[in-house]
């Protein structure tokens, strides 16, 4: 069984998301969009990643007292999250399905929170 597939995104705290933003399309040329964030396309392979910044104060990244949260791809959620509970990782009950995919979450050992991303048919 395959486990994490790439980067589904990378997601991280700052003071003024929107000034951090512009600095980053002015100084850097990373085109963000309408929504507030980056998709870079793959090369030849089908998908993307995701750059977003994230007000200061979200509880997003809970319990993880990090400022940054790493979103990695998967192909079957279901499959990868059974696997982590049975090697003892702890991982969140709940799940996510919805527009863009199916999302789970778990801690690694040093307290920094992991989001699981299993991307819907057509990305």
């Amino acid at each position: 069984m395959k486990r994490v597939t790439g980067i589904g995104g990378i997601f991280f705290k700052c003071k003024d998301p929107d000034a951090l933003r512009d600095w980053y399309a002015k100084h850097l040329g990373i085109p963000v969009d309408e929504g507030g964030y980056v998709t870079f396309a793959w090369g030849e392979e089908k998908g993307h990643t995701v750059w977003s910044p994230f007000e200061a104060d979200t509880d997003y990244f809970a319990p993880s007292k990090r400022d940054f949260l790493i979103n990695y791809r998967v192909e079957d959620l279901d499959a990868v999250l059974r696997a982590l509970r049975d090697e003892g990782v702890e991982v969140e009950d709940k799940t996510e399905d919805g527009e863009f995919g199916k999302f789970g979450w778990l801690m690694d050992p040093e307290g920094n929170k992991i989001e699981l991303w299993q991307p819907p048919e057509n990305f």
